[in-house]
């Protein structure tokens, strides 16, 4: 039972870490802010193509979390990068990965494209 506990202690110790560093790399922005700026930078959808596929925000490159690490050459690293997924999850490791290849501005859509109120664009 004592192991049990430590372990817990241990995992929301990790967890509680790895927020406040990714705090120092990734930008949350509301629907607002995030509009002012995507249109001059990189904007990423990292959810599967069958979810972009139905719907996805005006203007955005589909480029999967699952297949990020294998598509780095088609992203700049000298322009931000906007991101965004279904609810946060995907696009805060997408971030994660792009970090540690060397990205500097980042941001990511606060609650992802299930919030978003903009023009979105579907695949006929």
């Amino acid at each position: 039972m004592e192991f049990l506990f430590i372990v817990l202690v241990v995992l929301l110790a990790v967890g509680v870490f790895r927020y406040y560093r990714q705090r120092n790399y990734l930008k949350v922005l509301t629907e607002d802010q995030f509009r002012e700026g995507y249109r001059k930078a990189q904007l990423i959808d990292v959810r599967e193509p069958q979810e972009f596929d139905r719907g996805h925000i005006l203007g955005a490159r589909n480029i999967p979390v699952s297949q990020m690490r294998q598509r780095l050459v088609e992203m700049r690293k000298d322009k931000p990068v906007y991101l965004y997924c279904q609810g946060g999850s995907r696009s805060a490791r997408a971030a994660q990965l792009l970090h540690k290849k060397g990205y500097q501005d980042i941001y990511q859509l606060k609650g992802g494209f299930k919030k978003w109120t903009g023009k979105i664009k579907t695949k006929n």
